[in-house]
């Protein structure tokens, strides 16, 4: 155990959070931007974090020196292979073996916590540690739960879990207590409550953690009112009080430059050369995220329905991890598709500056995985958004973006599903073209309302007071 930076008087004289993010990329961004908020208003912080994800702090340590680190040594766990310690080494399967091995921090964290001269007054930890609820009991301070997600997914969540046996099984679920009373098919449920196996131990840890979410002392979201509104008015109603925060969106309120990404952009300042002569909203932005790989055929379609559509964009295309992947068409750019669109389209392998490509003034459309805080980054960019949603919390966002808000289309739904090129360039050619300009407009519509809730006055600072408000009010134990 090691812990950064020594207490002093004046810090003793602050609340004291303790941070508790999912080392999962998707995860950990948006609480950190929250967690960068939370050291601007004299709260003394700290960050638990293992010892292979402590250099995912460093930019934000840098600009925050005052942050303090508890480094624990990850735990072992018989289903997850010596060294790992992030979901990106395993993919979405690898989430339930990771929650059950964190949990094994609960005595190590109890005895950080009563050796220290100025223990937390509160933790905060993401949604998939939900553990850390008993955690909180047995220290005695509140634990409030971070959704990196929407409260729509949140709602939907907590009532398979709450009724797995009804839920279960059955062709499509219907949500009546919901805002909207949506029905989603079961294979668009969370992933992860469709992956659950009952009587497996690491399961229900996994079941468990969920359930004690919305029994928590409160919920902060990576979401705004004008978003999702009704949905957290719903959280607020199943936990019987109002300590729900909508303080998003996070990627507003972070710094200039963050820790959204690698700090070797390659590709990253020719692309935006190659946007600044671009026509403004001419330009189509794809990428799917950090996890999935899309395979051969897949790969195909897309390239044959850019290159149909006519139209300019740039493609994030993730390359296949092992010589098998490569070999099998995993992530692979068609053959001689590059030189068939070169001028107007263009390629980026690996990782993409994402933010600074939405916010560039060409960018008008972005093909996404659906994934959430690309969702958020695209809603701030003010574009509309081309849905293919395909695991996790995606189908649930898309319907919200789609058919709740209107700022997005569908073009395909599935991890596995082939879209046809024909269809694809034809959907992606009127959507950038006069047959988007409903959407568009109202992608545009949704980005002021979004900016409007950070700035003084706005939703989300209104809610950012809020919860700083409550540490300052919670009494040192």
């Amino acid at each position: 155990m090691s812990t950064s930076n020594s207490s002093t008087a004046t810090t003793k004289k602050r609340p004291h959070i303790l941070i508790f993010p999912y080392p999962a990329h998707g995860h950990t961004l948006s609480l950190l931007d929250l967690t960068h908020q939370l050291s601007l208003q004299n709260l003394t912080i700290t960050i638990l974090v293992t010892p292979k994800n402590l250099p995912t702090l460093s930019p934000l340590l840098s600009i925050n020196p005052s942050i303090q680190t508890l480094t624990l040594l990850f735990p072992s766990h018989p289903k997850l292979p010596p060294g790992v310690e992030n979901v990106k080494d395993l993919g979405p399967t690898g989430n339930v073996a990771i929650i059950s091995a964190l949990a094994q921090l609960f005595d190590p964290i109890i005895a950080w916590f009563n050796s220290h001269p100025n223990p937390p007054v509160a933790i905060v930890s993401d949604f998939f540690l939900g553990w850390t609820l008993h955690l909180a009991n047995k220290m005695g301070i509140p634990r409030l739960a971070f959704f990196s997600v929407g409260a729509l997914l949140a709602s939907v969540s907590d009532f398979c879990w709450n009724n797995i046996v009804t839920v279960s099984g059955c062709e499509h679920v219907s949500f009546p207590c919901l805002p909207r009373s949506p029905v989603f098919k079961e294979e668009h449920l969370p992933s992860v409550f469709r992956l659950y196996r009952e009587g497996d131990p690491d399961w229900e840890l996994v079941k468990d953690g969920m359930l004690a979410n919305t029994l928590s002392y409160g919920c902060v979201f990576n979401s705004f009112h004008a978003l999702e509104g009704e949905y957290l008015d719903w959280v607020k109603l199943k936990m019987g009080q109002d300590r729900v925060f909508g303080v998003g969106p996070l990627s507003l309120v972070g710094p200039e430059y963050s820790w959204r990404g690698s700090s070797d952009p390659s590709n990253g300042g020719s692309v935006l050369t190659w946007l600044d002569g671009c026509l403004d909203g001419s330009v189509l932005y794809v990428c799917f995220g950090s996890q999935k790989l899309l395979n051969r055929e897949q790969m195909e379609a897309l390239a044959s329905g850019l290159d149909k559509s006519g139209g300019r964009f740039v493609w994030v295309v993730k390359p296949g991890g092992t010589t098998r992947q490569v070999e099998d068409g995993y992530g692979v750019v068609p053959d001689g598709f590059e030189e068939r669109v070169a001028g107007r389209g263009f390629v980026i392998r690996g990782w993409a500056q994402q933010v600074k490509i939405l916010g560039h003034s060409a960018v008008g459309g972005f093909l996404s995985h659906c994934g959430w805080n690309s969702l958020m980054e695209g809603i701030v960019a003010g574009v509309m958004i081309m849905a293919w949603p395909m695991e996790a919390d995606q189908f649930v966002n898309a319907k919200l973006l789609v058919e709740d808000m209107g700022v997005a289309v569908r073009i395909c739904e599935g991890a596995d599903s082939v879209p046809d090129s024909d269809k694809l360039g034809r959907v992606i050619r009127e959507a950038l073209s006069e047959g988007g300009v409903q959407v568009r407009e109202k992608a545009k519509e949704l980005r002021d309302e979004a900016l409007a809730a950070v700035r003084a006055g706005g939703s989300s600072k209104i809610d950012l007071d809020r919860l700083v408000n409550e540490f300052v009010n919670l009494k040192s134990v």
